[in-house]
């Protein structure tokens, strides 16, 4: 948002709002105050006591927010923070934290944790069932047309609004443009170059690939497979021939060319240290593969055996956890905020810019301006398919992990990992 606007929010309060259409400013007002005074007719000099009465002063409230962010876009987002506070009445104050998801699901219920959170929009149907989360589809000042209709969609569950989005995302093939000239079409390239980099015993790999369930499903799902749909015969999808060929592909393609240890760490690292060719990563590691000298190019996922990769696509929202129900001058602060945020076009594009957030403003998105980066992740999200919301997806990804963690470690064979994992998952729901 541009400095002018601001500048008029400032002046002309909620009725600004109205006048710019959905695009939201930080409000600066004063304590209310009432004053008269009885001036008489004038006509004959009497005595005139003047009065002045000031009403007890508004708390302006202070919101709490909790995120988890790499540290390129944590550094961003408290700056962020500092620019809201330092020109608007409200204050927030926000907490990084890297175990969100255990965080809020032992705060909220206790009646603690903040008045928002951050994070992509598969919680939205559990955690509202559960009663983690607050509606406050009438008291917004920022309409959902704002965006585009998968964003204000995933923000919205059994009627209620629940966050405001943000940036989409997905994972994507990520490569150095040091050691690869063109991106590669096709997984049989894609070998090609992992192969000619790959020695371990030098300290260099053919690919960086954390192998969690999110990360994988892009391969995972290519040949036809799926995790979980809720609108399928059968929600599970884990054991389906066409799934489990999709993740015996991760390990017969891929796993070779990878470090040891498969965990986010080891495996983030083996790129941004500039020692692999590729990662298949998300655009929130841009910013710190950037900051170690990596000059990283993305492009949609390569053809695997002819099948086009289909991952797991998120909408990032900004979530009103039950906490705004607390006190209406620290939710008004947290509305505040988040709408500031969620309409800032010029911080929006920034953040493409800098992190590869997909902006999801119904006035960005799909623009052709928007960085090289930031179009490769957008490829890769129309190749994808949303994650569910439904609340029993929360339980399909730990045991998708531990079956995959199996086979990998070669215990098990994929279809009887996966068969496990569904037989997990099934009890789960009991």
């Amino acid at each position: 948002m541009t400095t002018d606007r601001r500048r008029l929010l400032k002046m002309g309060g909620m009725a600004a709002v109205a006048a710019l259409a959905g695009c939201v400013g930080v409000e600066e007002q004063g304590t209310p105050t009432a004053g008269g005074s009885d001036g008489g007719d004038g006509g004959d000099g009497g005595d005139s006591t003047a009065t002045q009465t000031t009403e007890p002063a508004v708390d302006p409230g202070t919101a709490t927010t909790w995120y988890a962010r790499s540290s390129a876009e944590g550094e961003t987002l408290k700056g962020l923070i500092e620019e809201f506070n330092s020109q608007s009445r409200h204050t927030v104050e926000g907490s990084d934290l890297s175990d969100l998801e255990q965080k809020t699901q032992s705060a909220i219920p206790a009646g603690q944790g903040p008045q928002v959170f951050e994070w992509a929009h598969d919680w939205v149907g559990d955690y509202y069932q559960r009663g983690f989360l607050s509606d406050q589809s009438g008291n917004l000042s920022v309409s959902m047309d704002t965006f585009t209709d998968a964003a204000a969609e995933a923000a919205q569950f059994d009627g209620a609004t629940v966050g405001l989005p943000f940036a989409a995302e997905t994972v994507s093939l990520l490569y150095n443009k040091e050691y690869v000239d063109s991106p590669p079409e096709t997984v049989s390239e894609m070998v090609d170059v992992m192969e000619e980099y790959h020695d371990p015993d030098n300290g260099t790999y053919g690919l960086g690939y954390p192998l969690n369930a999110y990360f994988m499903s892009g391969f995972a799902q290519a040949f036809g497979g799926y995790y979980f749909d809720p609108e399928a015969d059968e929600m599970l999808g884990l054991s389906n021939d066409e799934t489990v060929k999709g993740f015996q592909y991760i390990l017969d393609t891929f796993v070779p060319y990878m470090p040891n240890d498969t965990q986010y760490g080891p495996q983030a690292a083996a790129f941004s240290e500039g020692n692999a060719p590729f990662a298949i990563n998300g655009p929130w590691f841009l910013g710190t593969a950037r900051e170690k000298g990596v000059d990283v190019g993305v492009t949609s996922f390569p053809t695997a055996d002819g099948s086009e990769p289909s991952p797991y696509t998120g909408i990032q929202l900004w979530y009103f956890a039950k906490g705004m129900e607390k006190s209406e001058s620290d939710a008004a602060a947290a509305r505040e905020f988040v709408e500031w945020y969620v309409t800032n076009e010029e911080q929006l594009l920034a953040d493409a810019e800098s992190h590869g957030f997909i902006p999801v403003h119904e006035n960005l998105a799909g623009d052709d301006d928007l960085p090289a980066s930031v179009q490769g992740f957008s490829e890769a999200v129309q190749q994808g398919v949303p994650m569910p919301t439904h609340p029993r997806m929360g339980d399909v990804w730990g045991p998708l992990e531990t079956g995959f963690g199996k086979a990998l470690d070669g215990n098990m064979s994929v279809s009887d990992a996966m068969v496990e994992a569904e037989e997990t998952i099934r009890s789960n729901w009991e």
